[in-house]
């Protein structure tokens, strides 16, 4: 990671910390500030560091912002048309990235072979979450779980193509921490969700800057 990154990793860090810290103690307002704070520091990073001359740097920096479009339509909480907002955006986010490991070069055979472990891994998580998911909202998520599952293996194939482990590593860690979402958005509201699931998911970001970077 180049030294200027770190820079700004750290103070992602200082506010992710501040935001989880505002999450635990429900201060909505604060918590709010933070997070669009949190998230147009991620999309800095994107506009600063990747190759935006390139077609992957230009599809990555597309899912970095639309990710701050989701981290928006988030905010409020308990909201079922923002949430399907924000599930939309990330979706397309999501279609971003993959289209940004694709164009970055992409090896058939890491794609496949991590592809079927996170298959295995979708569909232990469908069982999972199926129970509690109303009717309207089943299709919009079995959609996002497909899309982030490869999303997944395609940053697999751009690891086994030459890009950085950190792309990889980055795409694991965005999936690990949308498990927190889901669990707290459809399963149990716990203050542990975002305890967990916001510092994941603002390392995912800049470990995929880094990544492509």
């Amino acid at each position: 990671m180049a030294l200027e990154l770190w820079h700004l990793a750290l103070a992602l860090a200082l506010l992710v910390a501040a935001l989880v810290s505002a999450e635990l103690r429900e201060h909505a307002r604060v918590r709010a500030a933070l997070k669009l704070l949190a998230s147009l520091t991620f999309v800095a990073a994107g506009a600063l560091f990747l190759p935006l001359h390139a077609m992957a740097g230009r599809w990555l920096m597309a899912g970095l912002v639309l990710s701050l479009v989701g981290d928006v339509a988030l905010i409020p909480k308990g909201k079922k048309a923002l949430f399907l907002a924000g599930l939309g955006a990330f979706l397309a986010a999501h279609l971003c990235y993959v289209a940004a490991f694709i164009a970055r070069g992409h090896h058939g055979a890491h794609a496949l072979a991590v592809g079927a472990l996170v298959l295995a891994a979708g569909l232990a998580l469908a069982r999972w979450l199926w129970p509690h998911v109303r009717g309207g909202m089943r299709a919009p998520v079995a959609a996002y779980v497909v899309t982030i599952s490869a999303m997944v293996a395609c940053a697999a194939g751009a690891f086994g193509a030459g890009a950085r482990p950190t792309l990889f590593a980055g795409a694991v860690l965005f999936y690990l921490s949308d498990l927190c979402v889901a669990r707290e958005r459809f399963v149990v509201r716990a203050r542990v969700n975002g305890a967990l699931g916001l510092p994941l998911y603002y390392a995912a970001q800049l470990l995929l800057v880094d990544g492509l970077g």
